[in-house]
């Protein structure tokens, strides 16, 4: 039996097919700097569940640190800023699959995420630190000597202090909300905690005399992004470095954690 001869594909067969894959997310490798400048948009995912990085304001505005570094971005480049609400399990998936251009949701880095993103340099810090009252003299660890310090008992906070201020009165107690009670009761002088309670503290009363002393631990932001898009990659690092220099990074860290970005490693 003779074999059929195979049937030629029809122009608008291969058109179609050809159209379909440069459309598609994975077509635009290296080139989505080009694709985000041409669209003059920017999709940036974003969390809405996680103050004060992003959350939802009474307006039922995103609002947050994250939210103003995806604003400073998109003026920076030119373009309309489309947030995309995240949470921090999809939040990489979202760029994986083209759902957004990148993330700026609190992403810190890790080993399992390098091997299937790319970073940006750090924009925002993520750190414990202990906190007391603007007049309290207490600028290091040896300022901290006779002290009294509020702790959740066998949280990394804990660990902390007993590591790097052994010296300071460390009274523990069994939860976060005892600990700070401890604090604005005045039975401790400082309180060592996560920058996001503290600057939820403050946001929820603005008048309260809380300020940042010591930093404990510091595990900075980075942006996620697709791997092999050097051009938007270094793009972004150079808005990132310029905000760093001009102080803009500074004011939106002292706005939303109440303490300047200070020096971010690279």
């Amino acid at each position: 039996m003779k074999a059929r001869p195979c049937k030629p594909f029809s122009n608008t067969l291969v058109i179609a097919a050809l159209s379909a894959l440069l459309c598609s997310p994975f077509a635009q490798a290296g080139d989505a700097l080009e694709h985000i400048l041409k669209a003059k948009e920017l999709r940036v995912a974003v969390p809405v569940d996680y103050p004060p990085y992003g959350y939802v304001g009474p307006d039922m505005v995103p609002q947050g640190l994250d939210i103003d570094v995806a604003n400073l971005m998109a003026n920076k480049l030119g373009v309309k800023l489309q947030l995309v609400p995240v949470t921090a399990p999809n939040r990489v998936a979202y760029i994986q699959s083209g759902k957004a251009d990148f993330t700026i949701s609190s992403l810190g880095k890790t080993a399992e995420r390098e091997k299937v993103i790319d970073y940006s340099i750090a924009y925002s810090p993520f750190f414990d630190a202990v906190f007391g009252k603007a007049e309290l003299p207490v600028k290091s660890m040896g300022d901290m000597a006779g002290k009294t310090v509020s702790v959740t008992r066998g949280s990394m906070q804990d660990k902390e202090l007993t590591d790097m201020a052994p010296d300071a009165i460390t009274k523990r107690f069994e939860d976060n909300n005892s600990s700070i009670s401890a604090f604005l009761s005045g039975q401790t002088q400082m309180v060592a905690i996560g920058t996001t309670v503290a600057a939820a503290l403050k946001q929820k009363n603005p008048n309260m005399d809380i300020a940042l002393k010591v930093v404990l631990s510091n595990a900075p932001n980075y942006i996620g992004m697709n791997k092999d898009e050097p051009e938007l990659r270094n793009k972004v690092n150079e808005i990132i470095r310029q905000a760093k220099a001009d102080g803009t990074l500074d004011a939106i860290s002292q706005k939303w954690l109440g303490a300047p970005a200070g020096d971010l490693p690279e």
